[in-house]
């Protein structure tokens, strides 16, 4: 399958420029799969698509403020730094100094000034005149990120708070006035350079309705990279390789989920993140996906395997072909035409509906991409 095969027509004026006053808002396209038929709602009303018994699986990731701009030490020339991933265990033995140490993996521009020994400095003291922060390129790897190891004094999360702007896509060119609409309202572990974008929708009002409805909510953490967005540049998409990204299920989640799928409840996934974490684990732990609902009685070979709790990094590319091992319902937002995030989704149901579904929502004057409309495909 190629890359062009996910292509389509968008006016650049449907890109979202701005969040929307009130989350829930949102426009709503709810997709169901048995018959095609299409509705056009607003976001607030997903409620009605949601029965007791089924469980939403959210990914409680935190966005950082990644984006820092800082100077060149020798040379005071313009530097952008963006974190990517922590990599302080993996370089522990560099991260040794008098000063309080963090190693990430960045992306540097322009990555042409920044060879390893290169330093960077960030913010000044406004009484000492000294560096808020400093940094040194330690090493080049893939893609020609950069590995580098930054120095502070004080509490690493209020350094970046004062220093660092929230880092958001470039197809965005409007400030974000409010942090926090970058954020999702159950954010809690920090780690992402993106915001799990399905979940900007919800509010906390919405998320007690759902709860008091009884739809259990399974938090689990995927923090998103860059990887996720990087453009696909081959010619066929099963040669693209994805980056990694480290996600974790507690067994309070793997609980919910293993008593929703035992009950023939839905496993109801928010956004990509939560799907392509919930399918790393599921290929990794042999599950099955649940085709007939069973009662807490009578279980099938299906359920021979609950899900158990699971850490680690995952690259998994998710595309058209694959089989899905534990999502039965996925809410997202969308996506860039030829991006693996409209593969993913063309996965779940299949690419010409997908493509055609995406037709419509130009037709319809929809808002796309990371503060725009959402979709569910049920």
């Amino acid at each position: 399958m190629e890359v062009k095969d996910f292509y389509y027509d968008l006016p650049e004026e449907l890109i979202a420029q701005d969040p929307l006053e009130k989350r829930d808002e949102s426009r709503f396209m709810v997709i169901h799969r048995d018959t095609g038929e299409i509705e056009h709602r607003k976001f607030h009303d997903i409620i009605e698509y949601l029965n007791p018994g089924d469980c939403l699986v959210i990914n409680d990731t935190k966005v950082i403020p990644a984006r820092l701009l800082g100077e060149k030490e020798e040379t005071g020339a313009a530097i952008e730094v963006l974190l990517l991933k922590d990599a302080s265990e993996r370089y522990a033995e560099l991260a040794k100094s008098e000063k309080n140490t963090r190693i990430w993996e960045c992306l540097v521009k322009p990555g042409k000034k920044m060879k390893p020994g290169a330093r960077v400095v960030f913010g000044k003291d406004e009484v000492t005149g000294e560096a808020l922060l400093s940094a040194e390129v330690i090493d080049t790897v893939e893609e020609g990120n950069r590995i580098i190891r930054f120095e502070y004094d004080g509490i690493w999360e209020e350094v970046l708070d004062k220093l660092g702007e929230m880092p958001l896509p470039p197809y965005i060119t409007h400030k974000l006035q409010d942090k926090t609409r970058y954020q999702t309202v159950y954010a809690k572990n920090e780690g992402s350079a993106a915001a799990p974008t399905a979940g900007l929708h919800f509010t906390s009002e919405l998320l007690k309705e759902i709860e008091d409805k009884g739809i259990k909510i399974a938090r689990l953490t995927l923090h998103v990279g860059l990887g996720t967005f990087r453009p696909v540049k081959v010619e066929k998409i099963e040669d693209h390789h994805m980056h990694t990204e480290y996600y974790e299920l507690t067994q309070e989640a793997a609980d919910i989920i293993n008593e929703t799928r035992a009950k023939g409840g839905r496993v109801i996934s928010v956004g990509t993140t939560s799907t392509r974490t919930l399918e790393t684990i599921g290929t990794l732990q042999g599950l099955h996906k649940n085709e007939s609902a069973v009662t807490s009685d009578v279980k099938s070979d299906s359920f021979l395997q609950e899900i158990k709790p699971a850490s680690g990094w995952t690259n998994i590319f998710i595309y058209p072909g694959y089989e899905f091992k534990v999502v039965d319902s996925l809410i997202t937002n969308f996506h860039l035409p030829e991006s693996t995030l409209i593969m993913l989704v063309s996965a779940f149901y299949n690419r010409d509906d997908v493509m055609a579904a995406y037709e419509e929502a130009v037709k319809e004057r929809y808002r796309f991409f990371s503060f725009g409309d959402a979709m569910m495909l049920i």
